[in-house]
C-alpha cells in the first residue's frame, strides 16, 4: 500500500477521550443512550413518512431521506467510539481506518449536497408556488437525491488514496475518536504539503458552494415572505423554513471551524468537541428540530404512536 516501502503501521490507536476507567464506562452509557435515542429519531421520522401518505410530498421525502443520511452517518463513528470506550487497546487497523476516513467523509458530504437541495424545494415552493408541482415531483426529488449520493461518494476516493501511500513508519497514535485527516497527515513520516493543499481546497470548495447557494435561497425566500400580506401566511412560511434554518447553521458552523484547513493548528481537544458536535450531537436533535415546529410531522407521529399503542393492547 505504500510505494516507499518503509510503511510499517498496521494499525492506529485511537485515544478518543483519555481518562479513567469509571468515566470511560460513564462516556460509554451516555454516548450509547444518545445513539439509542438518534437511532429512534430519525427511524420515527422515516417511518411517519412511509405510512402517512399525506407526507408523500417532496418536502417530506426529502426530510426521511435526511433521516436516513443521519442514522448512515452516527453509523461510521459511534459504534467504533462505544467500542474504544471499554477497549484495553483501542485500536483500529490501518485499512479499517482508511475506511472509517472515507465513509464518514462520502456521507458529510452527501449532508452538503442534501441541505441545498432542501433549500431548493422551499425556494420553489414559496416564491414559484404556481410551478412548484409541476417541477418539482416526486421522481424528480428521488432522482436528485440519488445524485447527491453518488457524487458525494465519488469525491474523496482519489485524495484518500494519496494519503494511504504516504509513508507511516511510527508513531502510530491518533489523538481523536476517529481517523480524521489533520491527525493522520500529521502521523505521516514525510510532509504532504500538496495532498493537505488539494485536501484543503476540496474541503472549502463543497462548503461553501453548497453554503452560499442556500444562503442564496433562503434571501430569495426571505424576500418573498416579506410581501406575502397575511400574518398567518409567513409565519406558516417562516416556520417552515426556520427549522431548516437551524439546523444548516449547526452544521455548518461546526464544518467551518474543522475542515476549511485540515491541519489548521486546533488544539485536540477542540477538534473532538467540534467532531462530536456535528457527527453525534446534530444528527440527535435534528429530528426534535424538525418534528417540534411542523405540525404535520407531529401529527404523524402521534399517529404511529397511537397505532403502536393499539397493537400492543390487541
Amino acid at each position: 500500500m505504500n510505494v516507499s516501502g518503509i510503511n510499517t503501521v498496521t494499525e492506529f490507536v485511537l485515544l478518543s477521550f483519555p481518562c479513567s476507567r469509571e468515566v470511560q464506562v460513564l462516556l460509554f452509557m451516555l454516548f450509547f443512550v444518545s445513539y439509542i435515542l438518534t437511532l429512534m429519531g430519525n427511524g420515527a421520522i422515516i417511518c411517519a413518512v412511509k405510512l402517512d401518505h399525506r407526507l408523500h410530498t417532496p418536502m417530506y421525502i426529502l426530510l426521511a431521506n435526511f433521516s436516513f443520511l443521519e442514522i448512515c452517518y452516527i453509523n461510521t463513528t459511534v459504534p467504533n467510539m462505544l467500542g474504544n470506550f471499554l477497549s484495553e487497546t483501542k485500536t483500529i487497523s490501518f485499512t479499517a481506518c482508511f475506511l472509517q476516513f472515507y465513509f464518514f467523509f462520502s456521507m458529510g458530504t452527501t449532508e452538503t449536497f442534501l441541505l441545498p437541495l432542501m433549500a431548493f424545494d422551499r425556494y420553489m415552493a414559496i416564491c414559484r408556488p404556481l410551478h412548484y408541482p409541476t417541477i418539482v415531483s416526486n421522481r424528480l426529488c428521488m432522482n436528485l437525491v440519488a445524485l447527491c449520493w453518488v457524487t458525494a461518494f465519488l469525491c474523496y476516493p482519489v485524495p484518500i488514496y494519496f494519503i494511504t501511500q504516504l509513508p507511516f513508519c511510527g508513531p502510530n497514535t491518533i489523538d481523536h475518536f476517529l481517523c480524521d485527516p489533520g491527525p493522520l497527515l500529521a502521523l505521516s513520516c514525510t510532509s504532504a504539503p500538496g495532498i493537505e493543499l488539494s485536501c484543503s481546497l476540496l474541503s472549502s470548495l463543497i462548503i461553501f458552494v453548497t453554503f452560499f447557494f442556500i444562503l442564496a435561497s433562503y434571501s430569495l425566500v426571505l424576500r418573498a415572505v416579506l410581501r406575502v400580506p397575511s400574518a398567518s401566511g409567513r409565519k406558516k412560511a417562516f416556520s417552515t423554513c426556520g427549522s431548516h434554518l437551524v439546523v444548516v447553521s449547526l452544521f455548518y458552523g461546526t464544518l467551518m471551524v474543522m475542515y476549511i484547513s485540515p491541519t489548521s493548528g486546533n488544539p485536540a481537544g477542540i477538534q473532538k468537541i467540534v467532531t462530536l458536535f456535528y457527527s453525534s450531537v446534530t444528527p440527535l436533535v435534528n429530528p426534535l428540530i424538525y418534528s417540534l415546529r411542523n405540525k404535520d410531522m407531529k401529527a404523524a407521529l402521534k399517529k404511529i404512536q397511537i397505532c403502536t399503542k393499539t397493537d400492543q393492547s390487541e
